[in-house]
């Protein structure tokens, strides 16, 4: 069960790790970085910091490589991926820069080194910052390719100790058994075991993160970020979106 922070705040977690993707940062933009929509998560990420919650989040990098896709195509794997890594940082900063306009102090923890824009990823750093109520924004991914910022979330949540998991996605409600916006028939999954969104290979994490979060067992819930009402709602302990359990 989870626990309730130690400033007697009615949080039902003390430390909870966040995945906003990239796309959720573009806004209607067919690619790039929406101020309007980077400002609208600081919002919602400062308002369950003000709860006492301590907050590490993870962004994805698609807004931007979305836009390199076209001269990324025929490229080394690799490159691709740093390139897609690199993405992960110039969102880190946007998004540290919107936060900080909300008054909460926050970090940026790079698994590339970039020292003159971010600190080094450092396991007891980062712990040492959420102890202090700040906010740690992992990016780079893992710092390596190959390997997703689904799989990076899972792997700094667990390193950090979180509670849970909270995969914010962009108009999408949770888990839903089919891609809802090509079949209407789809339906919403409001609860799930991660071995059988593995098995069923549905759209909640790749299946490197499912299977590290279910190894920990460590708890994902799948909602939309789009309702600035729903991240308060859910470390109050309220059921939204999709949750996904061992």
């Amino acid at each position: 069960m989870p626990s309730a922070p130690a400033d007697g705040t009615d949080a039902a977690y003390r430390r909870v790790l966040v995945k906003v993707s990239g796309e959720s940062l573009m806004g209607s933009l067919d690619y790039g970085l929406d101020p309007e929509k980077i400002a609208a998560i600081a919002r919602q990420l400062a308002s369950i910091h003000e709860r006492g919650v301590e907050v590490a989040v993870v962004v994805g990098g698609g807004n931007i490589y979305r836009g390199l896709a076209a001269q990324a195509s025929g490229m080394d794997r690799a490159t691709g991926d740093y390139m897609g890594m690199l993405a992960t940082v110039l969102n880190a900063l946007a998004l540290q820069d919107a936060l900080e306009k909300q008054h909460v102090q926050t970090r940026v923890q790079s698994a590339i080194a970039i020292s003159e824009v971010a600190e080094p990823y450092i396991r007891r750093r980062a712990m040492r910052h959420l102890e202090k109520q700040r906010i740690v924004i992992f990016a780079a991914g893992t710092g390596n390719p190959f390997f997703t910022t689904d799989t990076a979330a899972a792997l700094r949540a667990i390193e950090m100790h979180a509670e849970i998991i909270l995969m914010a996605k962009n108009g999408v409600e949770g888990v839903y058994s089919a891609d809802p916006a090509t079949d209407p028939d789809a339906e919403f999954i409001p609860e799930i075991t991660h071995m059988e969104a593995i098995e069923k290979r549905l759209r909640v994490m790749d299946s490197t993160a499912l299977t590290l979060c279910m190894e920990n067992r460590l708890p994902i819930v799948v909602f939309n970020m789009g309702d600035e009402r729903n991240i308060d709602r859910i470390v109050c302990g309220d059921r939204v979106g999709t949750l996904v359990r061992t």
